[in-house]
């Protein structure tokens, strides 16, 4: 095709060819600054440890739900859950008992605790004549016989408030429970109150080697969040990125080529973060699937300009010729499925649960920087270092890879037939 058949797209892409590979360290170095500039912004990340991140501020459910608390009291708390071992007998064996005794006493001191409920602090009630008595029901268990301690267990298992709730029928499996009212200020409170219940976990399984002792609660499963988010982003992306370079590696066959998509893909990554924390957005297990989906729709922008920049080359072009006509070839198709994707993520703002607002504006904004990278990063890259391609032999048929491709493959096929090199024939095989 000549330039003179060029339209709109093809002339912009040509220009932008010409600019960027006639000054490739220019853009190499602005592409840099862009993803430096981008990227200062995920300091300000962090993650979300509350399940209320799930609904929007207007959504009427959870809009009730706290005016019920705002009337009542909150239910955010920490269950310490406590089962004796096979030679305890049960929670009132006296040195199990005088562990509870000590959990409860400690479990006060855990950050924004307003109120601790057990066994051994239930505040039991008997009448003496005219006396009323009320006291906690076990109180210095190492100092009551056994008999005693039986006495408080059917007492225990008599009570409706404690049987089924705070031990079990069978009294070998208690609880402890902690009401925690935060107040909301900073990220750090749920971690500190669960870093301090786990501390206490620790020491009561050091004090009672036999005993079972587990943690639940609702803060429990707030900070669990968080903690599920942080090991994504420490095991999957990494391993993501595992992938796809072994992928690139395998299609490609081309170290420069597989190094320039990968750059391509880890700046995308990294800008749409950046810019999450430049918005003020929070991550969380949701929103963190983003930098997976942007490496994997970022490399389709990539992999299309590559693979016809090697096939070019391939045939008897070269690289500077090669890199203008991928750029030619591909601008268009490549925009106009970014744009389509990037108008699908963004529809995500439309759901009630502001996870999906994040997951959908991150991931628009990272294949939005994947495709500004693979027109103006990649062939500055692709420009400055060497590219080896084992030409074919005269004759060989162009690479399926090239003639069956989803982006232009007609188009590419009414080139080649005025170019220099030998279009492909069917008729040879």
């Amino acid at each position: 095709m000549s330039p003179d058949q060029y339209n709109l797209s093809d002339r912009f892409a040509v220009r932008l060819s010409d600019l960027v590979t006639g000054r490739p360290w220019l853009a190499i170095i602005a592409s840099l600054v862009l993803v430096v500039a981008a990227s200062s912004g995920a300091r300000f990340l962090d993650f979300s440890n509350n399940y209320r991140v799930f609904f929007s501020p207007e959504n009427p459910d959870l809009l009730a739900f706290e005016e019920f608390q705002n009337t009542y009291t909150k239910n955010d708390n920490i269950l310490f859950i406590v089962q004796s071992g096979a030679e305890q007998g049960d929670v009132f064996d006296a040195d199990l008992a005088s562990d509870l005794e000590w959990l409860t006493a400690e479990a006060w001191q855990i950050p924004y605790a307003i109120r601790v409920d057990s066994v051994t602090n239930f505040q039991h009630s008997w009448a003496d004549g005219d006396d009323l008595t009320v006291e906690d029901l076990v109180r210095d268990a190492e100092s009551l016989g056994q008999a005693e301690l039986e006495r408080r267990r059917a007492i225990a298992l008599a009570e409706p408030l404690l049987r089924g709730n705070l031990i079990s029928p069978d009294a070998r499996t208690t609880g402890v429970n902690v009401t925690l009212q935060y107040p909301e200020e900073s990220l750090t409170e749920v971690p500190r109150a669960v870093g301090h219940a786990r501390d206490l976990a620790r020491q009561l399984r050091e004090r009672q080697p036999g005993a079972t002792v587990a943690l639940s609660g609702v803060s429990m499963l707030n900070n669990a969040f968080a903690e599920a988010g942080q090991t994504d982003a420490m095991t999957l992306l990494p391993g993501m990125f595992a992938v796809l370079v072994v992928f690139m590696s395998l299609v490609l066959r081309s170290f420069a080529g597989t190094t320039g998509t990968v750059l391509v893909i880890a700046f995308a990554a990294l800008s749409a973060l950046g810019l999450a924390g430049h918005a003020g957005m929070r991550l969380d297990p949701i929103s963190l699937t983003a930098p997976i989906i942007i490496m994997t729709l970022g490399i389709a922008d990539s992999v299309h300009i590559l693979i016809t920049v090697l096939t070019l080359m391939r045939r008897g072009s070269e690289k500077a010729a090669a890199i203008r006509e991928s750029l030619r070839t591909n601008f268009m198709p490549v925009f106009v499925t970014s744009l389509t994707t990037i108008i699908g993520f963004l529809c995500l703002n439309f759901s009630d649960s502001p996870p999906f607002w994040y997951l959908g504006n991150i991931t628009a904004m990272g294949i939005s920087a994947a495709f500004l990278y693979s027109v103006v990063f990649l062939p500055a890259f692709l420009t400055v270092v060497p590219l080896k391609v084992r030409r074919a032999k005269e004759g060989n048929q162009a690479p399926r890879a090239l003639m069956q491709s989803p982006i232009g493959s007609s188009r590419a096929t009414g080139r080649s037939r005025s170019s220099s090199a030998r279009p492909p024939s069917c008729s040879s095989r």
